[in-house]
């Protein structure tokens, strides 16, 4: 296995109220809806997606941060066209939100961080602040979803880091 370069920085992706707007009122344009676990609402998908996300790991490591584990590779990712990542372990669901911090905060390190989520805490942010290694909170609207310009958000501020 090879060493893990410092420098390239960790972009860790939420799902639910980032690729799936599911506070929007109804579908929103260019999305598709499907339901993934029985019982459940359907979840929203967008393919063009897939697009972002391999923009997203041509400037960095991109990691899940999803309470969806690995179902987010096994039945999410396909629909995107996208290899599986890998997966920030948190505990079991419903789990507070404020764990993601510690189970984050292991799998960064001292690395650089780009943390796309709709439900930043306080906690969050707080370890953000404190962090000696660059990092940026990208924060999501779940009615609105992902957007190209958190997109470029994060590649601009990857690039910044290689001057």
């Amino acid at each position: 296995m090879e060493p893990v370069d410092q420098t390239v920085p960790v972009v860790l992706l939420d799902l639910d109220g980032v690729l799936n707007p599911f506070a929007a009122p109804t579908c929103p344009d260019g999305y598709q809806e499907r339901v993934f676990f029985e019982g459940e609402e359907p979840e929203r998908y967008c393919v063009a997606h897939g697009g972002w996300i391999r923009e997203l790991a041509a400037v960095g490591e991109v990691w899940w941060a999803t309470g969806w584990g690995e179902n987010a590779n096994e039945l999410y990712l396909p629909l995107l066209g996208v290899e599986p990542l890998p997966v920030v372990r948190f505990p079991p669901v419903p789990f507070e939100t404020e764990l993601k911090v510690p189970a984050i905060d292991a799998v960064v390190g001292d690395r650089p961080a780009a943390w796309i989520d709709d439900n930043h805490t306080p906690a969050a942010h707080r370890w953000a602040a404190e962090r000696l290694a660059p990092t940026l909170l990208v924060s999501i609207d779940p009615a609105l979803g992902w957007t190209r310009a958190d997109v470029d958000r994060v590649r601009d501020w990857a690039k910044c880091l290689r001057r």
